[in-house]
C-alpha cells in the first residue's frame, strides 16, 4: 500500500477541532488529517503515531512516507512554517495522510459527481 503526505493548510484550533468532529460524523474513507503547533518532522511523526490506524494501514510506511515528503520539499515546509508562525499561536499546521488509492477514488468520484 502507497501513501501520500501533504501539508495543506493553517487553520484556528477551534475550526480543525470541528472539522475533526465533522469527519468522525461523515468519515473519508483513505485520509486522516493531522494538526499540530510546530512544523517540524518530529511533530508530524508524533502526530501519526497517536492516529488510530485505519484496517490495512502500516504505520512503518506512513512515517516513511511523512519522512520522505520531510527530505524532498524544504522549500514548501518552509514556507508552511512561516505561515504558522504569521498566523499566531492559536492556529495549527494541517496536513493529510492518505492511501494513495483510496484518495485517487475519492478524487475521480468528485470528478465525476461535479461533470
Amino acid at each position: 500500500m502507497k501513501y501520500s503526505f501533504e501539508i495543506v493548510g493553517v487553520s484556528p484550533v477551534l475550526s480543525f477541532f470541528s472539522h475533526q468532529q465533522e469527519i468522525q460524523a461523515h468519515p473519508h474513507p483513505g485520509a486522516e488529517y493531522l494538526g499540530t503547533y510546530q512544523c517540524t518532522l518530529d511533530a508530524f511523526i508524533e502526530s501519526v503515531e497517536s492516529l488510530p490506524m485505519r484496517r490495512g494501514w502500516h504505520l512503518d510506511q506512513v512515517v516513511d512516507t511523512v519522512i520522505n515528503f520531510w527530505l524532498n520539499n524544504a522549500e514548501q515546509i518552509g514556507h508552511w512554517k512561516q505561515r504558522l508562525r504569521d498566523a499566531g499561536t492559536q492556529n495549527l499546521l494541517v496536513a493529510r495522510v492518505a492511501d494513495l488509492d483510496a484518495l485517487r477514488a475519492e478524487f475521480e468520484l468528485l470528478l465525476k459527481n461535479n461533470f
